[in-house]
């Protein structure tokens, strides 16, 4: 019996903590997929984070969060496609600028509209996205095995965690079974067939960065409103950059991506668990070691698991109309 609480509490921990890095690597994916490289999903979570934590406090309202945080990481997901798709600027420095904004004005802000050193005010359970208890959850919570995973492991969780879960077999229905997903993949792949056929390129590019930035929003939505009480300085902990090592692990393919995503959950996880845990021969290991243990491990798998990662054969590449 202990075993099995040990065991639903990781997994527990590992769903609800591979919620945003899920919703982000979705999010990369679109954008990628259509040739846009976006390593500033991390400073669109942050911002959005920030944007819900803001307006839940001055609202009392989740959903004024969330329509918040969906507004500013859209609106930086389109300047990084004015600066990478209408001007053909450098899209890893146009994210790592994204990243850099971001991270200070979200201090800025914070600190000169809350003055709480760059947090926002603390959120009551009316404006967060409590727990949903599934049907028949309490009725069979006593049934062996079965009833308690049900109860505790699948029952209990926000609105957003199975929005994101939701989203993978939305994005895999997208990407390859619409007319816009085949388009999509196409422009990531050959530019230029795409707009022989017809098609503006810029269009398809503008509206996959979108979807980068409505998804980036919601994540940042859940770790403001959902695992959190409101932001906190730098919430996002690296987390887009996991995400984006999550996308590469997976090949840019959305089922992929969810068990690439629930890997690195567990992981950090299981360091959240093992943290003071004395181990034979070895002792206590430090905490700090325990808290970078996730990100050694994604390098980790990264250079010695992934194989060969062929990404989109156009991306990051400007395109650039033949006369």
């Amino acid at each position: 019996m202990e075993l099995l609480n040990t065991l639903v509490f990781l997994f527990d921990s590992t769903i609800r903590l591979s919620v945003p890095l899920l919703l982000a690597a979705l999010a990369g994916l679109y954008s990628e997929r259509s040739g846009v490289f976006d390593i500033g999903l991390e400073g669109k979570m942050l911002a959005g984070a920030f944007a819900a934590g803001a307006a839940a406090a001055v609202y009392s309202s989740a959903w004024a969060g969330m329509a918040a945080a969906i507004a500013v990481s859209v609106f930086l997901a389109l300047v990084h496609g004015f600066a990478s798709i209408t001007h053909r600027g450098n899209q890893i420095v146009a994210g790592v600028a994204i990243n850099f904004i971001a991270a200070g004005s979200t201090i800025i802000l914070g600190q000169a509209w809350f003055l709480q050193g760059g947090r926002t005010p603390s959120v009551g359970s009316d404006a967060r996205f409590g727990a949903i208890h599934l049907p028949l959850a309490d009725a069979i919570a006593e049934i062996p095995l079965i009833g308690r995973l049900y109860s505790d492991l699948i029952s209990g969780h926000s609105m957003i965690t199975y929005a994101a879960f939701l989203m993978v077999p939305f994005t895999w229905w997208v990407l390859f079974r619409t007319r816009f997903g085949l388009r999509l993949r196409a422009v990531g792949e050959n530019p230029a067939a795409v707009d022989t056929a017809g098609i503006s390129v810029a269009w398809l590019r503008y509206r996959a960065v979108i979807c980068t930035g409505i998804l980036t929003g919601i994540a940042g939505t859940y770790l403001a409103l959902a695992q959190n009480a409101g932001f906190v300085k730098d919430m996002t902990a690296g987390r887009g950059f996991i995400a984006l090592a999550a996308l590469i692990f997976a090949k840019w393919r959305p089922v992929p991506v969810m068990f690439a995503c629930l890997l690195f959950g567990f992981l950090d996880a299981l360091s959240i668990r093992i943290q003071g845990t004395v181990f034979p021969l070895v002792g206590q290991i430090p905490v700090q070691f325990m808290q970078a243990l996730p990100y050694i491990l994604t390098v980790v798998l990264l250079a010695g698991f992934v194989g060969r990662a062929i990404p989109p054969r156009a991306g990051g590449v400007p395109y650039m109309k033949e006369r």
